[in-house]
């Protein structure tokens, strides 16, 4: 099984492990008041830029993640490890802890 990726990022993610990049908040409530950077708060919503190979079984078989690159999803709150690298933020995220998948 090879590992997916979306764009050129220098890095990998293991086993049941994903890359993804926060989706961009609005700026700009429906009545026009505009959010400072301090008062947004971090989306869940992201987009999957790598996939690892899967989660290794007792077995020694290997289940693939459950998504694919390109995939918008929502991952659970706090279960995510953030990254930057060169000056992209990054969220490295368990496939467990995927909540759902956005279709359409």
């Amino acid at each position: 099984m090879t590992q997916e990726t979306k764009e050129k990022i220098k890095l990998r993610p293991l086993g049941n492990r994903v890359i993804a990049k926060r989706l961009e908040q609005e700026e700009t409530l429906k009545g026009g008041i505009i959010l400072p950077d301090s008062a947004k708060k971090k989306q869940e919503r992201v987009e999957i830029l790598a996939v690892g190979k899967g989660k290794m079984n007792k077995d020694g078989s290997v289940t693939p993640c459950p998504v694919k690159v390109g995939d918008t999803i929502l991952m659970d709150k706090y279960a995510s490890q953030e990254v930057t690298l060169d000056d992209n933020e990054y969220v490295i995220v368990n496939a467990d802890d995927i909540i759902a998948v956005f279709e359409g």
